[in-house]
Order: structure tokens, then C-alpha cells, then sequence
């Protein structure tokens, strides 16, 4: 017995050593995300002209703001209480979770409520943002508040429940296969796709972006740099998304990081050939936004899939990106940054390139060679288009009630006089670049 007790201490010690670093991990990655918030300002602010600057930071602020408040208050509990298929019901403001700094007390793997929750609320903050660009430079500020705090409210933790926290979409399963989505393809980046795709539609175009023939009129951003500069920090920020994703400090989260990195640059690679073909000149916008196409593609299969394949599946997005932009010039609706082609279109094919290229267990597959290229047959693949229809009703549906209700009280869109003038002075009293002011 004494020879014995010495290891068994050790052995309890290594045991919460790995928890401690588990949560370590996990808190650094959601740090990664939360800083992916200045990424967007920039990125959108960038695209956007410079009289709608003050505007876009003031946004994505507000995302931060509320986002992380109404996930607080009621986001973590739809998603992850105990309740139904459809949502939770237990933690709202995290009452009644017990000891919330306790190692385990999430339930999931090692990691304490709080450190999960601080992981959760981050990704909750990343999905309304994509809504910001999307209705850029004609949105009023107090409309867009309102949605941010219910769609980090009710909508996206909706979407959580159905999938991570073991609600409907993951109580469906066609033979042996059951949903996939690792970091969030489809629960983060195609919900905020979708809300934008619905915000953009009923807010209506910039003035002038359409000509009388209804052809699409260019609207140059004020400071390409700024945008270049957001995706090197979201490129970034995606190494605490996904490997942060693992919820774990595991020799597997490199592989997700790997994975990541590679589809990124090859959803960059694609989108320059393709606009380089079609334009005559590699434009390098349209480049940044093939690298997060790349980003958002390979978040929903980066646990599942070998590096060939994930670039591969970047590639893929970096290529329908920029047919995404077209088709959504061709309907006429306004999106300045391409965030709905972006996030919405690449994000849905993030979560089908799992039905076809899935290899190895995610811990949500529950089985290797679950591709339809692997020999998985169609089963996958049947799962992972039924997991978009359903978050595409529940997200387009709730998006349309929450603006359409807007748009017939208090109004979506500014009057044509603060358009023209620009958001900044009318909105928030000031401008994003003001002339120096000397008193003599």
C-alpha cells in the first residue's frame, strides 16, 4: 500500500494539472476570438467609405457590448441549460450552476462553467457581427442594437441548442451517421450569414449601388490597408476558433491548426486566380475575403479531415466566394464587405464538405471514413444538408420576424439626408477623421 500510494497521488495530480491546462488553453483561444472583433471593425470599415467610419467600430463595439450581456442573460441557458430539442431552460444570468471556478463544472471535459462560458460567449459576439457589414452605411445604429441583443438572446443559442448543446439537430441520425460541425461552419458563421442575407434584403441598397438598368455599381472602400490589415488579425483569430474548438490542451490541436492554416491560404490562392481571370488584375480585397472563405470553410470539417483535404475544401470556398458576390450583385441585394457570401454561402458548404471529406472522428462523428469519398456513403451527407434547412428556417425566419418588426416600428434604415451626409455625425455626433480644431 505504500508502494502504491505515492503513484496514485502523482496520478491525481497529473489529473488536474491537465485540467488546469485545459482551461488555460481554452480561456487563451476565446481571448484569440474575442480579439477577432477588431478584425471585423477593421475589415468592414475598411470596405466601407470613410464618412460611415465612426459607425462600423461603433457596431462592432456594440457586438461586444451587448452581445456578451444578452448571452449572459439568457444565451448560455437556451444553449446549453437542461430543457428540450429546442431549448434550454436552466442558467439564465449562470444562477443555479453551482461553483462556476469549479474544474468539470461546465460538464464538458475539464473545463470549469466559467471558462466555457467565457469560450461560448465569444463565438455568441462573432455571429452578430457578421450582420454588421452586411447592412452597412444606411442601417440605423438603434435598430441594429436591438437585433444584436436578441439575436445573441434567442437566435443563435437556438441554433447552439439544436447542435452543441445536444438539441434537435443532434438527436437526428440517418444509419450510423449523426451531425458534424466542429467550430461552427454552419451553428456560427452560416446563422450570421443568413440574419445578414435577411437585414440586407429588407433594409434595401445603398443609394447608387444599383443603376436604373439594375446593374451592380461599384462603391470603392476608404482604406484598403485597413481591411487587408482585419484579415491578418481574423487569420489570426482563428487559430483560439477552431483548435480552441477542441475544448482541450491535446496533441490534437495542432492538427486543427494545421488544418486552419492551410485552407486559409488556399482559399486566398483560389480567389486570386479566379478574379485574376475574370478581372485582369488580382484584387487584393477580393483576396482577403477568399482567405476568410477559406477560414469559414474549413471550421465546420477541421477536426475531421487530412490537411490535403482541408485545402481542398478551401480552395472550394475561395472559388464560390467570388461567384457568391456575383449572384448577390445579380438579385440586387447590397452587401458592402461580402460577409453573406462570406459566412452565409461558404459557411454551408463548410458544413456539406464534411459529408464528403470526413476521415477521422471529431468526437462528433463517432466513427472514422464517414465521407462520402471515404467510403461513408450518402448517409453523412444526407445529415449535413437536413442541419442546414433546419438552422436556414429557424435563423431566416426569426431574422425576418425580429426586422420586419423593426422596419414597420421604429424604422431599419436612415432618412436619404443622413445617408448622403454619412452615419458618423448624424448617429454619433462626430466624425471618424474631423479636422483639427486650434483655439487662439
Amino acid at each position: 500500500m505504500l508502494a502504491i500510494a505515492p503513484s496514485v497521488g502523482y496520478a491525481q495530480e497529473a489529473t488536474e494539472v491537465q485540467a488546469i491546462l485545459d482551461n488555460i488553453w481554452v480561456f487563451i483561444a476565446g481571448c484569440l476570438v474575442f480579439f477577432m472583433q477588431a478584425g471585423f471593425a477593421l475589415v468592414e470599415a475598411g470596405l466601407t467609405r470613410a464618412k460611415n467610419v465612426v459607425n462600423i467600430f461603433a457596431k462592432n463595439m456594440a457586438d461586444a457590448i451587448i452581445g456578451i450581456l444578452a448571452f449572459f442573460a439568457s444565451g448560455y441557458a437556451l444553449a446549453f441549460g437542461g430543457g428540450n430539442d429546442f431549448f434550454g431552460d436552466t442558467g439564465f444570468f449562470l444562477n443555479g450552476l453551482g461553483d462556476i471556478n469549479e474544474l468539470g463544472s461546465s460538464g464538458v471535459i475539464n473545463l470549469s462553467t466559467g471558462t466555457f462560458f467565457f469560450f461560448q460567449a465569444v463565438f455568441a459576439a462573432t455571429a452578430v457581427t457578421i450582420c454588421s457589414g452586411a447592412m452597412a452605411e444606411r442601417t440605423k445604429f438603434v435598430s441594429y442594437l436591438i437585433f444584436g441583443a436578441i439575436m445573441c438572446a434567442v437566435i443563435y443559442p437556438v441554433v447552439v441548442h439544436f447542435t452543441w448543446g445536444g438539441g434537435l439537430i443532434a438527436q437526428i441520425n440517418i444509419g450510423d451517421a449523426v451531425y458534424s460541425d466542429f467550430a461552427g461552419s454552419g451553428v456560427v458563421h452560416m446563422t450570421g450569414g443568413i440574419a445578414a442575407a435577411v437585414g440586407a434584403f429588407l433594409v434595401g441598397a445603398r443609394k447608387g449601388r444599383f443603376a436604373a438598368d439594375g446593374s451592380a455599381r461599384a462603391i470603392p472602400g476608404h482604406n484598403i490597408p485597413f481591411a487587408i490589415l482585419g484579415v491578418f488579425i481574423l487569420w489570426l483569430g482563428w487559430f483560439g476558433f477552431n483548435p480552441g474548438s477542441e475544448l482541450a490542451a491535446d496533441n490534437l490541436v495542432t492538427g486543427v491548426a494545421l488544418n486552419t492554416m492551410v485552407a486559409a491560404a488556399a482559399g486566398g490562392l483560389a480567389t486570386t486566380v479566379v478574379v485574376w481571370l475574370k478581372s485582369g488584375k488580382p484584387d487584393v480585397a477580393f483576396i482577403g475575403n477568399g482567405v476568410l472563405a477559406g477560414l469559414v470553410a474549413i471550421t465546420g470539417p477541421c477536426g475531421a479531415v487530412t490537411p490535403v483535404m482541408s485545402i481542398v475544401i478551401g480552395a472550394i470556398g475561395g472559388v464560390i466566394v467570388v461567384f457568391a458576390v456575383a449572384f448577390f450583385d445579380k438579385v440586387k441585394i447590397d452587401d458592402p464587405v461580402g460577409a453573406i457570401s462570406v459566412h452565409g454561402v461558404v459557411g454551408a458548404w463548410g458544413v456539406i464538405s464534411i459529408g464528403l471529406f470526413a476521415k477521422y472522428d471529431d468526437a462528433f462523428l463517432g466513427r472514422e471514413d464517414a465521407g462520402l469519398f471515404y467510403g461513408g456513403g450518402f448517409e453523412q451527407l444526407a445529415v449535413q444538408l437536413i442541419m442546414i434547412g433546419i438552422i436556414l428556417a429557424w435563423v431566416g425566419v426569426m431574422s425576418f420576424l425580429v426586422f420586419g418588426a423593426l422596419k414597420a416600428t421604429i424604422g431599419l434604415r436612415v432618412s436619404e439626408e443622413e445617408e448622403i451626409e454619412g452615419l458618423d455625425v448624424p448617429e454619433h455626433g462626430m466624425a471618424g477623421y474631423a479636422n483639427d480644431i486650434s483655439y487662439v
